[in-house]
């Protein structure tokens, strides 16, 4: 079988929507799916950080600007979102919030709001855009899980009971879908520098425990997800659905 790699993982002619998408790993996500000839809409709050990675990115990158925790927002952006270049081939759910308060401090807005970004907005989102994929009888999403969806951390309750509830929702979402060629898996970053970690990351020692704890020896690079992320929204991840990857290093493990 003669079939060229770079044919596998190509998305030319794809169109993506990435949640999260004004900085951290939803950004390095949605500017590695553009760089492999995807069409992206990213989504975030923040106007100006989207207005500034669109303009860097070039014409194959547009932007709503959104706050996913309001369901009457979601409403709106499923119907905008195929404005850009038409309906989406490629959800990616990467936006997330973690309030980090100790289980005795969580409060009700605290939680909802939790539950609201983490869990819920991922789901509605998906169920809008999943008719026209049903339609071209492709599509791929991509929920992002989290090393909590396994292990519990301190002040990490109802990011935890979130980001669990997102391993069991992939794997939900895949029994529903996959037999109409849309495929739902998850990836589960280990310690990245993001706005979400940067309480680790500005603790010289937290950071190093971590690292250590790998296998490899190391936290993590922004870039060390653009592999993953393209093997599952590519056609070469056709037959691996309902499956949840750590791209930790090997946290996990040890």
């Amino acid at each position: 079988m003669n079939r060229k790699i770079s044919k596998l993982f190509s998305l030319e002619g794809k169109v993506a929507c990435i949640t999260g998408a004004s900085n951290g790993l939803g950004q390095e996500v949605a500017s590695t799916l553009v760089e492999n000839g995807a069409r992206v809409i990213g989504i975030a709050r923040n106007k100006n950080l989207l207005e500034s990675w669109s303009q860097k990115t070039g014409c194959n990158a547009a932007y709503i600007t959104s706050d996913l925790t309001d369901r009457n927002n979601i409403k709106k952006i499923t119907t905008q979102i195929s404005e850009f270049f038409g309906p989406p081939d490629i959800l990616i759910n990467a936006a997330g919030v973690n309030t980090r308060e100790h289980a005795d401090d969580v409060t009700f807005n605290n939680w909802d709001k939790t539950i609201e970004l983490n869990l819920a907005a991922p789901f509605f989102i998906a169920q809008a855009l999943v008719p026209n994929m049903k339609r071209k009888g492709w599509g791929r999403i991509v929920n992002f899980a989290s090393l909590q969806s396994r292990r519990a951390f301190p002040s990490g309750l109802s990011y935890g009971a979130s980001k669990g509830g997102v391993e069991q929702m992939t794997r939900a979402m895949a029994e529903a879908w996959s037999s109409k060629g849309i495929t739902v898996n998850a990836i589960a970053p280990g310690f990245f520098p993001t706005n979400l970690t940067a309480a680790v990351f500005n603790n010289p020692k937290l950071s190093k425990k971590n690292a250590e704890q790998t296998c490899i020896g190391r936290n993590g690079k922004l870039e060390d997800l653009s592999g993953p992320i393209l093997f599952l929204c590519s056609k070469a991840s056709n037959y691996v659905t309902g499956q949840m990857l750590f791209v930790d290093g090997g946290f996990t493990v040890k």
